[in-house]
């Protein structure tokens, strides 16, 4: 059977629905005539009979009960499609993000805030590396993804919302000079990001005796971004972090940023595909994402 004709099966709809097939011309504006012809060629296409006709009245076959649901479900599902088409609501519908665990932490308060002020709609946000970010965002998983460097693929389009420190982090009672000795003495509190960030800051500003992330005393790792801070609140070693990471803590108190006297800083670049940001709900979140990074500028 082809795809049942949606004028054949409108008319159909109606009819059922007044149970009678002159009311039923008046409604859609038909003659009787043609209200009986799209009734015969829409049971044609069928191939069964749709109703039982009892002088000027009629009952509808299991065939026709059938059809008139399938009217009465596409009637619902063009409805639904013109509502979104037509209202284009920032307080509703589904948001999905990911970003990476550090600012996952100083974004999820914001977007908690969101959800209050919006009890319709739903966001999800998703801590992941960059890689496993621009996959979701071009698939499709992703609505947006906040990324620390430019991209170039060409269903993608990126706005870099500023930069973010990489910072060296102490327990908050340190007192002393920073030398590679004294963090040595500490011992460096790793995570999956961190032997990266090392490379990075520490070969900047050590540049004659860092000898690499892999030469570090490490003193503990864990890969839960909340739990990084912990033993350096506790006096137990030091990291290098994002300063999302740092301002959004739980052990935010126990905690020392050290300016280095060379300075890193990472772009912070939204990315989500073409047009998508046309969307009122997802323009409304972006806006949040800029907000939030443009709080990790130093004064």
């Amino acid at each position: 059977m082809n795809m049942l004709n949606a004028t054949w099966l409108e008319t159909f709809t109606t009819l059922c629905e007044v149970g009678h097939f002159t009311r039923a011309a008046d409604r859609l504006g038909m003659s009787q005539p043609g209200v009986s012809q799209h009734l015969r060629k829409l049971e044609s296409q069928i191939g069964k009979p749709l109703i039982v006709q009892d002088g000027k009245t009629f009952t509808l076959t299991p065939a026709g009960e059938a059809t008139f649901a399938m009217g009465q479900a596409r009637r619902i599902q063009e409805r639904g499609l013109r509502d979104v088409i037509a209202t284009n609501d920032p307080d509703t519908g589904h948001i999905s993000l990911a970003c990476s665990g550090s600012f996952a932490m100083a974004l999820y308060p914001a977007l908690l805030d969101r959800l209050t002020q919006a009890p319709a709609q739903s966001i999800t946000l998703e801590a992941a590396p960059q890689t496993t970010v621009q996959a979701g965002v071009l698939d499709g998983t992703f609505d947006l993804g906040i990324m620390d460097h430019a991209q170039d693929h060409p269903r993608l389009h990126g706005t870099e919302l500023g930069s973010e420190e990489i910072c060296l982090v102490l327990p908050a009672l340190y007192e002393g000079n920073v030398d590679l000795d004294t963090l040595d003495a500490l011992g460096f509190v790793g995570h999956p990001d961190g032997f990266a960030y090392a490379d990075d800051l520490l070969a900047l500003n050590f540049p004659d005796s860092f000898r690499g992330a892999d030469r570090l005393r490490l003193r503990t790792r864990v890969n839960q971004i909340s739990q990084i801070t912990a033993p350096v609140a506790r006096g137990l070693g030091y990291t290098i972090l994002p300063r999302s990471g740092v301002l959004a803590s739980p052990h935010r108190a126990g905690l020392r940023i050290v300016a280095l006297p060379q300075r890193r800083f990472h772009p912070v670049w939204l990315i989500h595909r073409h047009r998508r940001t046309n969307i009122a709900r997802i323009a409304a979140v972006a806006a949040i994402v800029a907000a939030v990074a443009d709080g990790l500028r130093l004064e």
